[in-house]
């Protein structure tokens, strides 16, 4: 798949995020990211080193062990840490579900659309 934006890319991450558990495991590491990086603010700026490491902890488990695929970070980093906040977000709205459900009704090449 040829990815030239993240309106290619979003097609392919809400795919690579089709089970319920990965989307939530995500939604949790990326909360717990956030979090940390306020109490690095609050408390100490070395804390912001456990960020990246506790919210990518819980999306690679979740790749590795629920959806058993590659986690799209190892080949769009950017697209795909926005496409995390994009999808917690859009849990939080309660709307993941009908675009996952959406993007897995279409065949690949026409989802972006």
């Amino acid at each position: 798949m040829h990815i030239k934006s993240f309106a290619d890319f979003w097609p392919y991450y809400v795919r690579q995020h089709a089970r319920p558990r990965t989307r939530m495991l995500h939604a949790i590491g990326s909360v717990l990211a956030v979090a940390l990086v306020a109490v690095a603010f609050a408390v100490n700026l070395w804390v912001l080193l456990l960020a990246p490491i506790i919210g990518y902890a819980f999306a690679w488990y979740a790749h590795f062990f629920v959806e058993h695929n590659k986690p799209a970070t190892f080949g769009h980093p950017f697209y795909s840490l926005a496409a995390d906040y994009r999808m917690l977000f859009l849990m939080m709205a309660g709307r993941m579900d009908d675009e996952v459900e959406r993007h897995l009704r279409l065949p690949a090449e026409t989802s972006n659309t």
